[in-house]
């Protein structure tokens, strides 16, 4: 081999270090840049405590209260499934079934009420939805007043909360499950309606431009060039609100808008701890088996679709 020469060898020395200060250089720049990320998150983590504090504040939080009372909490889920009755007092729900379940027929012709109130009203909703959202997506074509009125309109129906309307609908039309679907169609119409037209705003304007390019008219365009890429996403939206909505029916009937929640309110008002968490579980395995079906058809559509 070549023996080096004392240039090469002192090139190779100054090109090892004009190396070696780059590295530190880097390493410098890099122990800057999580120095400033751990500053921000630290300024962060204190504007929110802070207005953790200022809320709890306004809002008569009272800590020593809480703490001497949360013991109260573990207590009263023990006491929900120990049976009270009088041959059966003191026992766990799971040893005597027929005594924890002694109204599951009244329960499950309620929880088939909650399911089709939850389903009724999904659907409504939903198909509002969706012939709106094509009205309040900016990038069909929509005069820009009338896209402003219907993004309020979904504004309204989802700020409200669903007790409200509940409550409004039950003093017009009495009693009863009517009301519940109403309340959950309305504030389904606005989720849904601003989730859909988000997903219209996202498509792939080619198709759009080519239909329009050659005549079609605005239905037409909707109909074979947007429709087609957006049905996944829109079933799979309405089946998620499907699910949110059986949870939310189950507490309708707490205002007297029908469901199972008429019943869950009064065991918890009259003390009835075994039936609270008899009802509970139901409405807990109700909700499991709808996801897991919902989820399934989901899939299987986006696979046929796809």
């Amino acid at each position: 081999m070549r023996a080096l020469s004392h240039v090469e060898m002192t090139g190779m020395t100054a090109t090892s270090m004009a190396d070696h200060d780059r590295l530190l250089l880097r390493f410098a720049a890099y122990e800057a840049s999580v120095s400033a990320q751990r500053r921000h998150f630290l300024l962060g983590a204190l504007v929110v405590l802070g207005l953790v504090f200022v809320a709890g504040f306004m809002a008569e939080v009272d800590i020593v209260m809480f703490l001497q009372n949360i013991h109260k909490f573990p207590t009263y889920i023990g006491k929900i499934f120990i049976l009270d009755s009088d041959a059966n007092a003191g026992r766990f729900v799971l040893f005597d079934i027929p005594s924890w379940y002694w109204g599951i027929k009244k329960w499950l012709k309620l929880l088939a009420e909650t399911i089709l109130i939850a389903y009724v009203a999904t659907l409504m909703g939903a198909v509002g939805g969706f012939f709106l959202a094509f009205l309040a997506a900016g990038n069909l074509g929509v005069s820009v007043w009338l896209r402003s009125i219907i993004r309020r309109l979904f504004e309204f129906c989802r700020t409200v909360p669903d007790l409200v309307f509940a409550l409004i609908f039950v003093l017009a039309f009495g009693l009863g499950p009517m009301a519940g679907i109403l309340a959950i169609a309305i504030h389904t119409l606005g989720a849904l309606g601003k989730l859909f037209y988000e997903v219209l705003e996202n498509i792939d304007q080619k198709p759009v431009e080519g239909l329009i390019a050659s005549g079609a008219s605005w239905t037409k365009t909707m109909r074979f060039a947007v429709l087609p890429q957006v049905i996944p996403n829109l079933l799979s939206y309405a089946l998620l609100r499907f699910e949110i909505n059986v949870r939310g029916a189950s507490i309708m009937g707490f205002v007297g808008a029908g469901g199972i929640g008429q019943d869950l309110i009064e065991a918890i008002r009259k003390f009835y701890y075994p039936d609270v968490s008899a009802i509970l579980v139901l409405i807990i395995i109700t909700v499991t088996i709808i996801d897991l079906a919902t989820e399934r058809a989901r899939h299987r559509f986006i696979q046929q679709v796809s």
